[in-house]
């Protein structure tokens, strides 16, 4: 299970996107269960550096690393054996340690499948969804655990990761569903 950014400066700083909220309760509901199926989470979370002018730029400053900002929002706050994997882009596979991460867990079999939530679904979990198709992996798209600043960005985002890498557009209930009947 991923989670992207649901970081301070997403949720209520210098990016703050107000949808976010409604997501928070899904997100950590769907994080116990994964939890207590012993599912891996990842936080992939941007940590900027000031030198990253190819996306501050276009959005300011935002996650800069070591400030409060960055860090991920305390009512998901990751727990004893989650993995926080830092990004400087878009995509959380792009130049960070997730691919060998993923390739490690399950004592070594490594995972087939990704579930996504967290913020931005036209931008970072959009970005995600190419990495992890380009990897073969099955992903997941918690519907009601993902946002974007607009009703629009988010419905536009779906449909383009369904329609183009053939990912599961599924709802926290469903997605726990699944979780849990795999388990027995």
């Amino acid at each position: 299970m991923l989670v992207l950014d649901m970081l301070n400066d997403f949720i209520k700083g210098s990016l703050k996107c107000e949808r976010a909220l409604e997501i928070i309760p899904n997100i950590r509901t769907l994080l116990g269960i994964a939890r207590n199926n012993q599912i891996p989470i990842f936080y992939c979370v941007d940590e900027h550096l000031p030198t990253d002018s190819y996306e501050l730029d276009l959005w300011g400053p935002h996650a800069m690393k070591g400030t409060v900002g960055q860090q991920i929002i305390d009512e998901l706050k990751p727990q004893k054996y989650d993995t926080v994997i830092t990004k400087r882009t878009y995509s959380a596979f792009d130049r960070t340690t997730l691919d060998k991460s993923l390739v490690r867990v399950y004592d070594g079999k490594g995972v087939d499948t990704i579930i996504i939530t967290g913020v931005h679904t036209h931008i970072c979990a959009k970005h995600t969804s190419y990495d992890a198709f380009t990897r073969g992996l099955k992903i997941i798209i918690a519907e009601d655990g993902t946002q974007a600043f607009s009703a629009e960005d988010h419905v536009s985002g779906l449909e383009y990761i369904r329609k183009i890498y053939g990912a599961d557009i599924k709802t926290i209930d469903r997605i726990i569903e699944l979780l849990v009947s795999n388990k027995q």
